[in-house]
């Protein structure tokens, strides 16, 4: 058998400290997206907190830029390019989007393309340069579209043509879709800490744990007696 060296990298969805900490304890954690909306939900500075949550993951953190236009991104990015080594600009997938990114994987400044919907999108990412792709599987469920079947749809192109503009899974919502985006070949997946602690749990483990335990505590007894 064969095997890839490395799995389905596996980042927190999140700009809470406490969150990633806990994420990070279990030993799985690989890096940490963000968005603005993560972001103030935390009411502290966010350069102050990028350069926090550098500390404690040495992986890939992702922080996203707010501008719209090509110039502003540019400028925003290169600011937080100085904050840490592991941050990766978030941009979005726009045409200015691309512009900043050809622009940054130029200068050597790694890339996460956000708010993918589309594998032509996806495409002209890649094309432009890009570190990562991030589709929303999350958010094309909630129309009532498959989005798993863009992932397949991205890893498909990807391997046709040997891109190697890393396929991020975001907004994933139960443990299925990360099953389905390991399944599928995602080289990433971003999940929130209650989707990462519902990964280990399985009723029949509970179950098990349970009945070795009382029968341990049966045998203790008996031998007392």
């Amino acid at each position: 058998l064969c095997y890839k060296e490395e799995t389905v990298k596996l980042f927190i969805d999140t700009a809470n400290l406490d969150e990633i900490k806990k994420a990070n304890s279990y030993g799985v954690l690989d890096g940490v997206t963000t968005n603005p909306t993560l972001l103030s939900k935390e009411k502290e500075e966010p350069m102050v907190q990028f350069k926090k949550i550098c500390e404690i993951v040495k992986g890939p953190v992702s922080a996203e830029v707010t501008s719209l236009d090509a110039e502003g991104m540019l400028a925003e990015a290169k600011e937080l390019a100085q904050i840490s080594s592991n941050i990766v600009i978030k941009v979005p997938c726009t045409i200015d989007g691309l512009k900043t990114t050809k622009e940054l994987s130029a200068s050597g400044i790694k890339t996460n393309l956000t708010l993918c919907f589309s594998p032509s999108q996806a495409l002209l990412v890649a094309k432009a340069g890009a570190t990562y792709v991030s589709p929303f599987v999350g958010r094309l469920d909630d129309i009532s579209t498959e989005g798993m079947n863009l992932i397949e749809d991205i890893r498909v192109i990807y391997d046709n043509y040997g891109i190697e503009t890393q396929i991020l899974v975001a907004s994933i919502r139960h443990p299925l879709h990360f099953v389905e985006a390991a399944r599928i070949g995602a080289d990433v997946a971003t999940v929130p800490l209650s989707v990462i602690e519902k990964l280990m749990k399985h009723p029949l483990t509970d179950i098990g744990i349970k009945r070795f335990s009382d029968d341990w505590e049966k045998l203790k007894t008996s031998l007392v007696k």
